[in-house]
């Protein structure tokens, strides 16, 4: 009679504590801590929204750091012997590095992406001004910087539009690099002089991009005023298609309304937004408001997430 109590009990325990149901207890678990957290501090779960983060997922990247570290250890001061059991190393290799790549990606670069598919519309071209003030509040809360659509009344033709590679401008009289163009930018050369030459004056030359000021209706007008006030000023460009940013600084007009593109870039410029073969795509162009001209020219890498005692840097 005692064997068959105990046999049945033994069956009555396996089919009772099965892998679904374990795994269904740890999720309900799982669940009550998380919402029990956010109750007891809500500033928390606001700040995961702000940043576009999910708790369950920054779990999972530290259980994956853990457990990277302690494969990376094991492999590097285990004493080597023949085993049948032991993993192929080049699967090792293959689990780290889809790891990287899985860890690496760029969680802010998403997020804005994510919201300029909401807003931006299905064919390139003029934006609306709502759609510029939405563009506007998201470039601030994810990238940081301060733009405009329009600035101190002034606005370009579009905001939206498709850029194209452009080629070197010379910076001096007699100045020769690869891939310049014959003449000089709309606003002349950058230096009166090679001696002249500042490390001001060639970052400006080296992430210049050109927009259409010729096309504006009121230029000829007002070009005493317009030609001054558009000269160097910052503009940020971002990559509709991936995220790329970059501040850049107007130098050059154009390009031609025939070509049918709208802005035009450095071969820097373009290179930092899409890659060395990257020549023609849309991108989103605004205004930087830095009247104190704080704002550096250059790439903008603006996926790092930055916690309190943590700081986690997108690549």
């Amino acid at each position: 009679m005692t064997q068959p109590a105990k046999e049945t009990y033994q069956k009555y325990t396996q089919e009772k504590y099965t892998s679904e149901f374990l795994r269904n207890k740890l999720k309900l678990k799982s669940l009550e801590t998380k919402t029990s957290l956010f109750e007891k501090y809500p500033h928390v779960k606001k700040f995961l929204d702000e940043k576009g983060l999910d708790l369950d997922k920054i779990r999972k990247h530290s259980a994956k750091v853990i457990t990277t570290g302690a494969l990376t250890g094991t492999l590097l001061f285990a004493v080597p012997t023949p085993s049948r059991n032991l993993p192929v190393i080049s699967s090792i290799v293959k689990n780290i590095t889809d790891f990287n790549s899985e860890s690496s990606k760029p969680i802010n670069q998403e997020k804005l992406l994510t919201n300029l598919r909401e807003i931006l519309p299905d064919n390139v071209g003029p934006l609306t001004r709502s759609q510029e003030k939405q563009i506007e509040k998201v470039i601030n809360d994810v990238i940081g910087v301060n733009t405009k659509a329009t600035l101190e009344g002034e606005h370009l033709n579009t905001t939206y539009g498709f850029i194209g590679l452009e080629q070197h401008l010379a910076r001096y009289p007699g100045d020769n690099v690869t891939y310049m163009a014959p003449g000089r930018g709309a606003w002349g050369y950058f230096a009166g002089s090679k001696s002249n030459l500042t490390e001001e004056a060639i970052e400006r030359e080296k992430w210049y991009v050109a927009v259409q000021t010729l096309y504006l209706p009121d230029w000829e007008e007002r070009l005493s005023y317009v030609k001054d006030w558009y000269k160097y000023r910052k503009v940020l460009v971002v990559n509709t298609a991936n995220g790329n940013a970059v501040i850049a600084d107007i130098a050059e007009a154009g390009p031609a309304a025939w070509t049918g593109k709208q802005f035009g870039g450095s071969p820097e410029v373009m290179n930092s937004l899409g890659g060395s073969r990257y020549t023609k795509g849309a991108v989103v162009m605004f205004f930087v408001d830095d009247p104190k001209n704080k704002v550096p020219l250059g790439p903008i890498q603006y996926n790092n997430i930055d916690l309190k005692g943590v700081t986690m840097v997108e690549v």
